[in-house]
Parts: C-alpha cells; sequence; structure tokens
C-alpha cells in the first residue's frame, strides 16, 4: 500500500439496527405488510456514513450479533441472549446483513463469537496497517479496545469521539481494565450481576491503584487506597473472587475471531447498483434508490 495510511470503519450492526428500530423515525412497512423500519433505518443511516466527507470512508465493515447468542451462554445462564427482543426487530437480522451487503460493504455475522468481540478483533488486527481505527458505536464494552489516538470511538448520535484519555476520564481507569470494572460494578445490557456494593465510582478507585481484579488485597487493611465500605467490600470480593472471574471472562472481548478478510478486501468501492435497487424493491424503500453518491 503507498501513500498515506487509510482510516479503517468499523461498524456495530446490531447498535445501529436496534437504534433504528426504537428510533423516532416513521414506521416503515413492506410489500407484505411486515415492519421494516429496523432494516431500512440502518441501510439508511450507513448511506449517510459513506456520504459524510468528514469520516471519508474508504475501508469499512458491519458486525452482527446473528442470533444474540455467544459462547458466553454456555458459561453463565444470565448473560443476554434473544429473549424480550421484539419480534418484528429478530426478523430483521437476516436483512439487515442483505442491506449492508447490498450497499458493499464488508459484514460480519457472528455466531459462536459476538459482533463486539469481532470489532475489537479486527481493531486489534489492523491497527498497525491503517493511520486510525474507527469504532463506530458508544457501547462501553468497546473502550477496552480503544489504544491512544489510534484506536478510537465514535458515538454518531453525540458526536463525540472517545479515545484513550476520554476513557480514563470516564471511567477512572484505563481501556485495559475495563473488563474488570465490569466485573464488579456489572453491566445490565449484557446480564452481568457484578458484586453487590461495588458502584463504579469505588471501583475504578480500587482498580486504579491495583491494576487488575487478581491484584486486589484480600484484606481492607492491605487496601491503601480510601474508598469507602472498604472493609464490606474487600469481604464481598473475597467470598465471590470466582464469580468475579467468571465476569470478568464475560466482559473481556476476544481478539482470537476468525475474520477471513485482509485489510484490502475491506476496502469500499461503491454502491453495486443492480444488488442494491433490488434489496429497495424488496422493502419497498423507493427513497433510498437515489441516496448513494458512488456507484460501481
Amino acid at each position: 500500500m503507498s501513500g498515506a495510511l487509510p482510516r479503517l470503519h468499523l461498524v456495530d450492526g446490531t447498535y445501529e439496527l436496534f437504534r433504528a428500530h426504537f428510533s423516532k423515525r416513521p414506521p416503515h412497512t413492506g410489500p407484505r405488510g411486515e415492519d421494516l423500519k429496523a432494516a431500512v433505518g440502518l441501510a439508511s443511516s450507513l448511506l449517510a456514513l459513506l456520504s459524510d466527507e468528514v469520516e471519508a470512508v474508504t475501508h469499512l465493515a458491519v458486525a452482527f450479533d446473528n442470533p444474540i447468542r455467544s459462547f458466553r451462554n454456555d458459561l453463565f445462564a444470565g448473560y443476554k441472549s434473544d429473549e424480550g427482543v421484539p419480534p418484528e426487530l429478530r426478523a430483521q437480522f437476516d436483512l439487515a446483513e442483505e442491506a449492508v451487503r447490498a450497499l458493499g460493504v464488508t459484514c460480519w455475522s457472528m455466531r459462536e463469537f459476538e459482533a463486539d468481540d469481532a470489532l475489537c478483533a479486527a481493531a486489534a488486527r489492523f491497527r498497525d496497517q491503517v493511520s486510525q481505527v474507527r469504532l463506530l458505536t458508544p457501547d462501553k464494552d468497546l473502550h477496552q479496545c480503544v489504544v491512544g489516538s489510534r484506536v478510537v470511538q465514535v458515538d454518531r448520535v453525540r458526536e463525540a469521539l472517545i479515545d484513550e484519555e476520554a476513557v480514563r476520564a470516564r471511567k477512572g481507569v484505563p481501556p485495559a481494565v475495563i473488563p474488570d470494572l465490569l466485573a464488579l460494578v456489572g453491566d445490565d445490557a449484557d446480564g452481568i450481576p457484578g458484586l453487590a456494593g461495588f458502584g463504579e465510582k469505588g471501583a475504578a478507585a480500587v482498580l486504579a491503584r491495583y491494576g487488575s481484579l487478581e491484584a486486589i488485597p484480600v484484606h481492607a487493611g492491605d487496601w491503601d487506597v480510601k474508598v469507602r465500605g472498604a472493609d464490606k467490600l474487600a469481604a464481598t470480593l473475597a467470598k465471590h473472587r470466582e464469580e468475579a472471574a467468571l465476569y470478568k471472562v464475560l466482559a473481556t472481548l476476544r481478539t482470537d475471531v476468525p475474520l477471513s478478510e485482509d485489510l484490502e478486501p475491506l476496502r469500499w468501492q461503491g454502491v453495486p447498483r443492480t444488488a442494491f435497487e433490488s434489496f429497495c424493491d424488496e422493502v419497498a424503500a423507493a427513497s433510498l434508490r437515489t441516496r448513494p453518491r458512488r456507484w460501481r
């Protein structure tokens, strides 16, 4: 590759799909009367990204959970799953992936792993081959993948960039310690309960001092950081270290996801007209047909 290094955009497709479904945008009904608001909204959002002159997308991939289940469900029964997902939204998961491919964009459909794992693995694999990896999601789980200003998150809704300095300011710990933090305080979105009594401020203070869950002294008397209720917190951690270790595994994103693509296949070369127009017909979204700015 010659010239300046490109940037790599990695999109959390599941987040975008849910965001479109629950947005205030008008409903969209397909030819058979089915609810297609989420899939059409996702396609619209990606078209906006592809035409964004500031983002200037050249290399792009979108990852999905399909289904919302992974190896983590085998480790912990309470971990997040498809349960509770509105059926009209769940019915659009495959169509959402079709929309991405119809735009000429690489799509990673995750089953054993999660979409977040794919994004984290790609960020780790390609960060030295590009000028910057931009993770398009505000998800706090992805904070652990941030590296300086080389791997960053972009919150498109709030127009915010989250680099390593921002992660430390928000969470009180560096990116690598985010799984430890989530193990202690829990993560309702993922079904991780955490340990009773641990709030984010206290947990962050202890972890900022000791660097990891495993390095926290067993007895509060050995803690040389002031935390409210230290005696009780230390006792809770001592009693539930095994559970905390499991929660950390659940919260730790994997970098060994078997993604087949190298960097060059992620280069976006335009919207394939025939495939995209066929998709627009399938979802009865004539207004999308004129949105692409670059065809191939």
